[in-house]
């Protein structure tokens, strides 16, 4: 699994954050990402990153 930002899209609501806050870090106006290939045992917490993401932003690659 990896995880993918559109800088494009992404304007720092910090929603993955609070989802997630091991593995995203929110800036002004766009998000960190802390670890793009993270372990499986947070798959739960960036699933919910993607989906609450207010600008659809985030996404999972699976390898």
């Amino acid at each position: 699994m990896r995880i993918e930002v559109d800088l494009d899209l992404c304007q720092g609501h910090g929603m993955c954050e609070m989802e997630a806050p091991d593995v995203f870090e929110a800036q002004r106006d766009h998000v960190l990402i802390l670890n793009p290939t993270p372990d499986d045992s947070e798959r739960p917490a960036i699933e919910a990153a993607v989906r609450y993401c207010p600008t659809q932003a985030l996404r999972i690659v699976e390898d």
